[in-house]
């Protein structure tokens, strides 16, 4: 019983440490993403992205380098995108940037990993967005797109705003819309954060390093003494872990890092970074918009890409001798996460920003709350069954912190 209680602390404190760490990050990474979302609109991003070719493939990627990080919203705007006349590997390739280009997500990687990951994470992206461009010319699933291809709906609207000198940065109705943005952008991912975080500090503390190496075959060793068939076998394991998981991609950040602290190869853990598109819960979205055919075909295009994906990456840093070492990682549940220091300092300012945007957030939902009651969930459904069980993990996972964080302070 005592080694439980210690370990429910060390969970607890572990969890919120790697949270606090990672603040700064998810501000500035949200405050600028939502700063360009104003900016650039879905209705700009559709009218270029209508065929196959090189052009819409690059402005699919630009767009949603742009976009949101939230796997569930980047489904929600790749249907709309699709629906409204956009090609298939566009669609795709804006599904794949915004969930692997974009800036607030390179930020909380620097964070817990370092900059190899965060070099594999954005060049990765780039590579799986080729990959899937080939992996449709090659299969041609013609007949599935126009089977999925849904011409009757309506993708949602949103407003943007329109910069024509200096002085409209000053304008309220443009920190108003920024405010909103960054408010929905943690209302599409609280969740995922609070149970990945969570996840990351039950595994650091109870797990044992016996199995990480039954289940990732080679791990612990050193990268030069793995073999191509432990490295494979591990690339391949990270995905279907992640599946059973209900992690985006903002939430398994910290839990890859437990992962790289026990030993798994870098090729694993890019695997791992890069499944939230295959995850139980994305599969079941894709199905009911596109149909279980379609879905199928995509967690099969993604789980096939991104396994070579990070097969290349890892042996690209092999010939060039950078692989990265997991020495610092494996010590960092004990590090004092709440010292003084610079991330401190960018957590103070961050929380400042936070309640200035929270602010305006507020005082325009006061002004028209029956205009933006129905645009809050931004692509997620309050009632079905995912929906329930993450905020019922959710609801635990506050208790777990909760209950562990007195027991520190106890």
């Amino acid at each position: 019983m005592t080694n439980f209680v210690q370990g429910w602390e060390d969970a607890a404190t572990t969890s919120l440490g790697f949270f606090w760490m990672a603040l700064w990050a998810f501000v500035l990474g949200y405050f600028v993403s939502s700063i360009i979302q104003v900016l650039i609109t879905r209705r700009q991003m559709r009218s270029v992205m209508g065929n196959d070719g090189a052009k819409s493939l690059a402005l699919g990627t630009f767009f949603g380098f742009i976009s949101s990080s939230c796997s569930f919203a980047a489904l929600a705007t790749t249907r709309a995108l699709f629906n409204k006349g956009a090609a298939f590997t566009a669609s795709m390739a804006f599904l794949l940037a915004s969930t692997n280009l974009v800036i607030e997500l390179g930020f909380v990687i620097a964070v817990f990993l370092s900059w190899q990951f965060v070099l594999g994470e954005y060049l990765g992206g780039a590579l799986l967005i080729v990959l899937a461009w080939l992996f449709v010319k090659i299969t041609k699933p013609q007949q599935l797109i126009k089977q999925a291809r849904d011409e009757d709906s309506e993708g949602a609207e949103e407003e943007g705003y329109e910069i024509r000198h200096w002085a409209d940065l000053s304008d309220p109705d443009l920190w108003q819309m920024v405010s909103q943005r960054f408010v929905m952008e943690w209302q599409m991912v609280w969740k995922d954060v609070l149970i990945g975080f969570t996840v990351a500090g039950l595994i650091s503390a109870f797990v044992p390093s016996e199995f990480f190496a039954w289940l990732f075959q080679g791990s612990g060793a050193s990268e030069g003494d793995l073999s191509f068939w432990q490295v494979l076998q591990q690339t391949v394991v990270g995905p279907v872990a992640a599946f059973f998981t209900f992690i985006g991609s903002m939430g398994n950040i910290p839990l890859a890092a437990v992962l790289f602290g026990e030993g798994v190869a870098f090729a694993g853990v890019m695997a791992f970074i890069f499944s939230d598109l295959v995850v139980l819960p994305v599969l079941r979205i894709n199905a009911q918009y596109y149909g279980w055919k379609m879905a199928l075909y995509i967690a099969g295009m993604l789980f096939t890409c991104l396994v070579i994906t990070s097969l290349l990456l890892h042996y690209g840093l092999v010939v060039f001798d950078l692989l990265p070492s997991n020495e610092g990682v494996q010590a960092i549940s004990e590090r004092d996460h709440f010292k003084f220091n610079y991330g401190f300092v960018l957590n103070i300012i961050g929380l400042i920003l936070s309640a200035v945007l929270v602010y305006f957030f507020r005082r325009n939902q006061r002004q028209q709350q029956a205009e933006h009651d129905h645009d809050h969930s931004h692509g997620h459904s309050g009632s079905s069954w995912s929906d329930r069980i993450m905020l019922t993990l959710s609801f635990a996972a506050v208790l777990w912190l909760a209950g562990g964080a007195m027991l520190a302070l106890a």
